[in-house]
């Protein structure tokens, strides 16, 4: 079963109106993550800034560091799952924004003193993102701990609300700062923030309970694989009350997700609709302005309304469970929307621009509702000590799709043109919506009871059909 804080700390009930607001570490976690968040999308354009005029890099090079911007997530990213369901969360957000802020400030003094190199800017983006992966691991995997089940989804569309903010408000103001201070002072800035969220939440409270292996119980029968029952059995090749090893504990958490239809589905559906958004994504700089003539403001102007549709979608995530379900609400959001991107490919001067765009932010807006939703589906179907592992392997999946959709979008646009990327692109965001809708999502209305994931097989309470 779930081990939650004690009560004081959570966000309990009272007069029937729940909300993650009034718990305290929730409070603690959102704050710490809105300075995490600021640092992130500051260094998203000060770090490249610095290469170009610090350094002088050239367009391979830029290409570089933002490749391996991501790279971790596909270095450790299932590792790091089982790594964090050893650790305590606290101590790895902690250790994770204290090592990033350390990270950043390198730069500024490196290039004050003069010794800044390419080779040293490289080695601080990978290291940073290792530092990413662990935090929006551990992030996840605290969460459920943090808040009652009852406002779970609010809780995470404060987060994933937050997130769209960040990619609109946050870059905007890393532009401002890399034009007003200078790169590697912005940097400064970036670091900042980091330090600030990991102060932040040293007042979190001590977790007690982690991610620890629970003893098995003799007694207890692992459920058949797919059925999505969690089993309280040792995983397999271990013997009782020994800890399993991490390629033990890797391979439980990838048979968790893929062997469950509804994580399946989510997983699928994700790793669809990021492959076809990173193809369009690094084809609409060159469309923008070489194909169409405008100007890199008016990219920005595009990408910054695909930001506000994310906010969008994580606010109407709850009305839309409200009324048709969970599960069901997921199914509707991705059914309506995710055709949407079928219109982004026919972007022109004029009407059709606003066509594109008007695309592009209906698919936005199923995606801000789908993170909500399917992340609260994916906490409550896992049981703790998996939770590291789950949200590791949904990561590696995710951001491996991204990694290929870059490099599709390159060998496409290559061998025939940038406009076929987008075709290509387009039609991946609009069929994205296929594993979700079937899959045993379609008929689940509630979440299910903590501890007690429904499966693709049984029949048991929350779900419905």
């Amino acid at each position: 079963m779930p081990t939650f804080l004690p009560a004081s700390r959570r966000a309990l009930p009272p007069h029937g109106t729940p909300s993650p607001w009034r718990a305290k570490d929730f409070r603690v976690l959102f704050s710490a993550s809105v300075l995490s968040t600021l640092g992130t999308n500051v260094s998203y354009l000060a770090v490249p800034m610095v290469a170009v005029l610090a350094l002088d890099a050239g367009p391979g090079r830029v290409g570089l560091l933002a490749s391996l911007s991501t790279a971790a997530f596909l270095l450790i990213g299932l590792p790091a799952g089982a790594w964090v369901d050893r650790m305590r969360h606290r101590t790895v957000l902690i250790l994770a924004d204290l090592l990033r802020a350390a990270l950043l400030a390198w730069i500024p003094v490196a290039w004050w003193f003069d010794v800044l190199t390419f080779g040293g800017l490289c080695a601080v983006v990978l290291l940073s993102g290792v530092a990413t992966v662990l935090f929006d691991v551990a992030s996840q995997s605290a969460l459920p701990r943090l808040v009652e089940p009852a406002v779970l989804i609010p809780a995470n569309s404060a987060l994933v609300s937050l997130m769209a903010a960040g990619n609109v408000a946050g870059r905007g103001a890393g532009g401002a700062l890399v034009q007003l201070l200078g790169a590697p002072l912005a940097v400064v800035c970036a670091a900042a923030g980091h330090l600030g969220s990991g102060l932040r939440l040293l007042r979190m409270a001590r977790d007690d309970a982690h991610g620890a292996v629970p003893d098995p119980e003799p007694t207890a029968l692992a459920a058949p694989l797919g059925t999505g029952l969690v089993a309280s059995a040792a995983p397999a090749g271990t013997a009782a009350g020994r800890a399993p090893g991490l390629r033990a504990q890797i391979a439980e958490g990838l048979r968790h997700v893929l062997g469950h239809a509804e994580l399946r589905a989510l997983a699928l559906t994700g790793a669809v609709g990021n492959l076809g958004t990173v193809m369009v994504n690094t084809m609409l700089p060159v469309v923008f302005t070489r194909e169409l003539g405008l100007s890199a403001g008016a990219l920005g102007l595009f990408w910054a309304a695909g930001g506000l549709g994310l906010f969008l979608g994580a606010r109407c995530a709850r009305p839309l469970a409200d009324r048709f379900g969970h599960g069901r609400g997921l199914v509707v959001a991705d059914l309506c929307l995710a055709p949407a991107g079928l219109l982004v490919p026919l972007m022109d001067r004029g009407a059709w621009l606003w066509a594109a765009g008007a695309g592009w932010v209906a698919f936005a807006v199923r995606t801000g509702a789908a993170n909500v939703l399917g992340v609260s589906l994916r906490q409550r179907l896992t049981r703790d000590d998996l939770l590291g592992r789950m949200n590791a392997t949904f990561r590696f999946l995710l951001t491996g799709s991204m990694a290929l959709g870059a490099a599709l979008a390159g060998a496409v646009g290559a061998h025939s043109s940038p406009r076929t990327v987008l075709w290509c692109g387009g039609a991946l965001l609009c069929l994205s919506f296929l594993p979700v809708l079937f899959s045993p999502l379609r008929r689940r209305r509630e979440l299910p009871t903590a501890g007690k994931p429904c499966g693709s097989a049984p029949k048991v309470a929350g779900c419905t059909g």
